[in-house]
């Protein structure tokens, strides 16, 4: 066990605060009363199946996880629309946005409170159900720099974090929303890739600079531009957040053509089954690679310099834009609801287990 951090007890405080009555749902018996909430302690038991503080958003999945799931046990009724999505981000900032499913923002908010920073929903999962993200974990080991503690750093000495905020920020998140609205890729895409771009300047404008990204993550970057120039468009697009890790950005009709690359440039070390959640989307495009990508495009990827070695790329997803909180089946959980004792995750909890390759 763990010991919560400062944001987290924030967040539980908050959720307290805002309690209710809870009813049966079945009977619209009170089982507890609001004012006495109090009395009670929660124990809380949650386990990412992904890398943990490697820049893959874990603090923002478990964050909006807990709130969400204290929300609804603590029947907490907000004071104004959006307060649990406040809650979420007084915990981590992006948990705000994990609230909800398909393409969400997190407003910056003009208040001295901060009680209008919150984040809303621009279209569900279902509004671009074409759209997919092919994950590349580069490393599972958790970050030199935390996000907060990095960002802070740039906040008090990057003069391109000001401009940033000041010039940038607005116009692009404007653009971005409108190019969803659109399902105007290419134009989703190129803003998607100049805003990581831009996010690595400022981290590299911080003072002592912050290195977030590594060799293998410069070579993704390459080959993704040497694939749209191939492709006369862009297709494909990167964004790198607090990590080495690629998120990539394509459309249903291109993963193939992607995931070509992927195993071109970074095959499995061993069975696909460990390497990738989706081994037979890999095992199809590594066999029909020289159907779909051709000489050409495979000269121009070559001329990136990228070397094909197994062991770069720990870990692959496949997958697609997703719900927010989802409550999971009793059998899923963590803790048996007889005793609160801990149970013993098995292959049902589906952890990725990346091996030392």
């Amino acid at each position: 066990e763990v010991e919560i951090n400062g944001r987290g007890i924030t967040c539980i405080r908050e959720i307290r605060r805002l309690a209710g009555d809870r009813v049966d749902p079945a009977t619209g018996e009170v089982i507890v009363k609001k004012e006495d909430w109090s009395q009670y302690k929660v124990r809380i038991c949650s386990m990412n199946t992904f890398p943990t503080g490697a820049g893959l958003a874990s603090s923002a999945a478990g964050l909006a996880c807990m709130v969400s799931t204290l929300g609804a046990l603590f029947n907490a009724q907000e004071e104004y629309p959006g307060q649990l999505t406040a809650i979420a981000r007084q915990g981590s900032g992006s948990a705000s946005r994990s609230m909800f499913g398909g393409f969400a923002k997190w407003i910056k908010g003009e208040k001295a409170d901060a009680t209008d920073s919150i984040a809303v929903q621009i279209a569900d999962e279902n509004f671009w159900p074409e759209i997919r993200a092919v994950v590349l974990v580069v490393s599972d080991k958790e970050k030199d720099t935390s996000s907060t503690s990095g960002m802070e750093t740039s906040r008090l000495t990057s003069l391109l974090l000001q401009h940033r905020a000041s010039h940038i920020v607005q116009q692009r998140l404007d653009e971005i929303e409108q190019a969803y609205l659109n399902k105007d890729f290419e134009t989703f895409g190129r803003i998607t890739m100049q805003d990581s771009n831009q996010f690595h300047a400022v981290c590299l404008d911080t003072y002592p600079p912050i290195f977030y990204m590594n060799d293998v993550s410069k070579s993704i970057i390459k080959l993704v531009h040497a694939f749209n120039e191939q492709m006369g468009k862009v297709v494909a697009a990167y964004t790198f957040d607090a990590g080495p890790n690629a998120v990539i950005y394509t459309l249903d009709e291109h993963v193939d053509a992607l995931m070509a690359m992927v195993t071109a440039f970074y095959p499995a070390p061993g069975a696909s089954a460990d390497y990738c959640n989706r081994p037979d989307v890999y095992d199809s495009a590594a066999a029909r690679q020289a159907d779909l990508l051709s000489p050409a495009t495979m000269a121009r990827l070559h001329a990136t310099g990228r070397v094909p070695r197994a062991g770069d790329v720990k870990y692959v997803f496949v997958t697609k834009s997703g719900p927010g909180p989802v409550r999971q089946p009793l059998e899923e959980s963590l803790l048996d609801p007889a005793t609160g004792g801990l149970v013993e995750p098995g292959p049902r909890h589906k952890r990725m287990r990346i091996g030392d390759a």
